[in-house]
């Protein structure tokens, strides 16, 4: 629509107001709330069946007799329906219907305001009336305190501080995600609790939330009731309710009198790089850890956090390393070792474990938190070259002979697996490669596909597939994992000019 035709439009038909109430007391409504009604012809808003409005119940000193009043009655809210669209369907015919009916005003000259509690584009009625005629008539939105933001005003907890994250979720979400969203987050509200309550209180205790949660029901309205969320009877909440989870800057937990005297080691892998990487558990943990062990490479990749000690150190101190994170904890402190890729795979849950079997540490909680790992993380950006068994061997020979790497090359090669190489080379082990090539090429042949992979995820990323007998050592280094086919794997030149590597899930007989 050009300007002259929306101009046009604006003189012959009524102006469309999407009018935010607040969060329920009518002190909190805006000056231009109050002036939008006042001034307009018709007053539309929702409600259920049973005819009660609390959008007109907020608002209700400012309507005049003479205003036309329209009330957009839901044929549905919680309970089953006969139309042959089902739930969602009998929700967009009365969409359409009400949206007709606001039309028919808008067409005659007359200026309609939908009023609509909280924010009338946050989780509001009015956006389905929005979406429906915004587009065809001028139309202005009026904001409205949020219930998150009356929540967080009668708790008198902030939300957010300084870096951190605040996360909105609606309590319908399936527990699982809502679990692996509240762990992975620095502070949370959900709303729409009601019936999801049970589900939205397991999901704030399996990820280590529910000391933190606050509830709040009703705030600014009649009724109001604010408590720890762990004391909530969940036959007595109403959907006007949310579940908070403040900041942790702002509201350190307090100590408990009666906190154990131990705390507890979780090994994190972080992955191969940043924070993409991350597992919304792993994300978790290191947010509510007091203190951070590791390796100082991988250390730099988790955000600082007020409050949070860090315990940086060399990559070749990993039993020392255990021992400080174990020693902590017996301290009663929360601790999480930093690892990159998978802890469990060539990387630090081992040395973890093997100090916490041995005294003093017995009794010290350990958990292991996986993580994407190189493999893993090389063989995606390449296409699927561990799509059938594959052996995942260090070329390292650090912590054991090379005569065992050896062996271990010859049996896997021989068993015709896909060679996942870890730890090819440093500055200090420069011949390991050509070695390992001179081993596989006694049983590969030489064009087998190659997938060199450096810094996967990173700033120097670098994916590239060579045949074997054209593995260049020189072009290897620590940061580098090695893919190295079978006879079956494929390396194959799309349309689009990419190299995908892949290698079929069945394996021929004989």
């Amino acid at each position: 629509m050009s300007v002259s035709e929306q101009q046009a439009n604006a003189r012959a038909t009524g102006r469309l107001y999407g009018v935010g109430l607040g969060p329920g007391d009518p002190s909190l409504m805006t000056v231009r709330a109050v002036q939008v009604i006042a001034e307009a012809d018709v007053v539309a808003y929702h409600s259920a069946r049973h005819g009660r409005s609390i959008a007109r119940s907020i608002a209700a000193e400012h309507l005049r007799p003479d205003h036309i009043e329209e009330a957009l009655v839901y044929p549905v809210t919680t309970e089953s329906t006969d139309h042959p669209g089902g739930y969602r369907g009998a929700l967009d015919e009365f969409y359409e219907s009400a949206a007709a009916r606001l039309a028919a005003h808008l067409d005659a000259g007359r200026t309609v305001a939908v009023i609509s509690e909280g924010d009338p584009l946050f989780y509001g009625s009015y956006q389905h009336m929005h979406k429906r005629l915004a587009h065809r008539y001028p139309t202005e939105v009026i904001p409205g305190v949020t219930s998150i933001s009356a929540a967080a005003a009668r708790l008198g907890k902030p939300l957010a501080e300084a870096d951190e994250v605040l996360t909105i979720l609606p309590g319908t979400l399936p527990e699982e995600e809502l679990t692996a969203r509240l762990a992975a987050t620095d502070a949370a509200v959900v709303m729409k609790l009601g019936r999801t309550f049970p589900a939205v209180r397991r999901a704030m205790e399996r990820s280590g939330r529910l000391p933190e949660a606050c509830y709040v029901e009703r705030a600014t309205m009649p009724g109001e009731r604010t408590d720890t969320l762990s004391s909530i009877d969940s036959d007595t909440v109403p959907y006007f309710s949310v579940a908070v989870v403040p900041s942790r800057i702002a509201n350190p937990p307090a100590p408990a009198e009666d906190a154990p005297a131990l705390g507890e080691v979780v090994v994190v892998g972080t992955g191969p790089a940043g924070p993409l990487w991350l597992t919304p558990e792993s994300r978790g943990a290191l947010a509510a850890a007091d203190d951070l062990v590791g390796y100082t490479t991988y250390l730099a990749r988790v955000p600082s956090r007020p409050g949070q000690r860090r315990h940086a150190s060399d990559n070749k101190v990993e039993s020392e390393r255990a021992e400080l994170a174990l020693d902590l904890a017996r301290r009663g402190r929360r601790v999480a070792v930093v690892s990159g890729g998978d802890p469990g795979i060539f990387a630090m849950a081992t040395a973890v474990l093997e100090v916490a079997s041995s005294d003093p540490y017995r009794s010290v909680p350990v958990r292991v938190l996986p993580g994407v790992t190189a493999a893993n993380a090389a063989a995606a950006r390449a296409g699927a070259p561990l799509g059938h068994d594959y052996a995942v061997i260090s070329l390292s020979d650090r912590l054991k002979p090379w005569e065992v790497i050896a062996d271990r090359l010859r049996s896997a090669v021989a068993a015709d697996l896909v060679l996942a190489l870890y730890n090819p080379g440093s500055r200090s082990r420069t011949w390991q490669v050509a070695k390992a090539r001179e081993l596989l090429l006694e049983h590969r042949a030489p064009d087998t596909p190659v997938v060199l992979a450096r810094d996967v995820g990173g700033p120097e990323e670098s994916v590239r597939t060579v045949r074997l007998t054209d593995l260049d050592p020189a072009q290897v280094d620590m940061r580098t994992i090695l893919l190295v086919g079978s006879s079956q794997t494929q390396a194959v030149r799309r349309d689009d000019g990419t190299e995908v590597v892949w290698t079929p899930r069945r394996y021929p007989e004989g």
